[in-house]
């Protein structure tokens, strides 16, 4: 019989320090000298983050007391529920910020999209896992997996929210590769990503980065067809991006991106963004300026510095000794997680954990790229640190979900 001591404390543990550190970030961000220029609903921010964090507590405590076979048997009617839940947000939902993908219920605002994270990760797993037959030759069911991640990514974009999008497709080869797909497609499924982002600065690293890529997945699978079905598809991504920045987007949009490769550019426009997210951190140092004691947050330099740019406040008022600390807590997170999957002999489990954790990944990647410039600004809050009630909320199910797996592995085996 389970017993207490046999949950996943180390997990319980890191999830914790980051709540804490985003507490104690949101605080600075909202509550120090800044706060004369904050209205109040933002300085409402670090009590309406106590409260979520206070539920999500509960909730996982709760969740520790379900069975797996819950979450296998009622996978597809979530995944029902939440995309009807979606298309009323597109109806009837709150716009904040330009995206349209909060539905006011009572005095909350709930971010379906956040929720719908969870349901594509619960039935796509149930599908994949039930059918083990997915190859390079016979890849229907990939198909049909695929298809249920494009689903509600279509309905995100719908919303005018392009960054929770990139997490959609993110996952398509993460569980597509886990559930037996060659490596060689998998190659083929990320490569437009990466060719994109070399285009975006030279043309000429995109070509030779489609180059490399098809010689490298006839090395691996050894088929002509996909090797330059690879190298098609990565030069009409090259030509596709120069002529996005050519003749496609608009004025304010090739400022973006030209912000992105060159902020001085424009630094009181596209590319104050990240000055603002570089000079708060370069001047950190080492311990930092200590807590409320950053210009650049407390004068409210640094926009969103209590969601997207949160990080940046914790680098300038802790110092590179602060933001260390966060980067190795999500990475020991990130490892624990995939030791959770590595131990489960059910490939259901074993998909859903490696699924949450590349979630997480991915924000982390993506956020604290943003914030160093290593990536475009594109507006991903940092799990369990930045603000957000419904994404705490959601990220801490995910958790939870995949602490009860392991809470209950040895049942597994009566579910096969």
């Amino acid at each position: 019989m389970n017993s207490i001591r046999d949950l996943n404390w180390t997990i319980i543990g890191a999830w914790l320090v980051l709540a804490i550190i985003g507490l104690i970030a949101i605080y600075s961000a909202t509550q120090g000298p800044v706060s004369e220029f904050l209205p109040d609903y933002i300085r409402n921010n670090f009590v309406k983050q106590l409260i979520w964090i206070a539920l999500s507590i509960v909730l996982v405590i709760g969740f520790q007391f379900l069975t797996p076979r819950s979450y296998m048997q009622f996978s597809y009617i979530f995944y029902g529920i939440t995309l009807l839940l979606m298309v009323s947000t597109l109806l009837f939902g709150v716009e904040i910020n330009g995206a349209r993908s909060w539905l006011r219920i009572g005095p909350f605002n709930l971010q379906v999209s956040e929720l719908m994270k969870i349901a594509t990760i619960l039935a796509t797993a149930q599908y994949l896992t039930s059918r083990r037959d997915i190859t390079a030759e016979n890849i229907r069911y990939a198909f049909i997996a695929v298809l249920m991640i494009l689903i509600p990514t279509l309905l995100v974009i719908l919303q005018n929210d392009f960054g929770t999008a990139i997490v959609f497709l993110a996952l398509i080869p993460v569980m597509l590769f886990w559930s037996g797909l060659p490596y060689g497609v998998s190659i083929y499924i990320v490569s437009p990503a990466i060719i994109l982002y070399l285009t975006v600065f030279d043309w000429k690293y995109g070509a030779i980065a489609t180059i490399l890529i098809s010689v490298l997945i006839f090395i691996v699978q050894k088929k002509h067809w996909l090797s330059f079905t690879s190298f098609i598809t990565g030069i009409i991504t090259v030509v596709g991006v120069n002529l996005a920045l050519t003749d496609i987007l608009k004025p304010h949009q090739i400022a973006r991106i030209t912000a992105f490769t060159n902020p001085a550019f424009d630094p009181t426009g596209a590319g104050w963004n990240v000055i603002q997210a570089k000079t708060a951190i370069g001047s950190g140092g080492l311990a930092g300026k200590g807590f409320m004691e950053g210009t650049q947050t407390q004068l409210k330099f640094l926009p969103e510095q209590w969601t997207d740019f949160i990080a940046c406040v914790i680098g300038e008022e802790f110092g590179f000794v602060g933001l260390g600390l966060l980067i190795v807590t999500f990475l020991f997170l990130f490892l624990r997680l995939l030791n959770l999957a590595g131990n489960h002999k059910h490939p259901f489990a074993q998909l859903v954990t490696v699924s949450v954790a590349s979630v997480f990944f991915i924000h982390f990647f993506i956020n604290i790229g943003s914030a160093t410039a290593l990536l475009p600004v594109i507006g991903i809050p940092l799990p369990f640190v930045s603000y957000g009630g419904s994404a705490f909320l959601t990220n801490s199910l995910m958790l939870a979900i995949c602490l009860n797996m392991d809470f209950h592995k040895r049942d597994f085996s009566i579910y096969r």
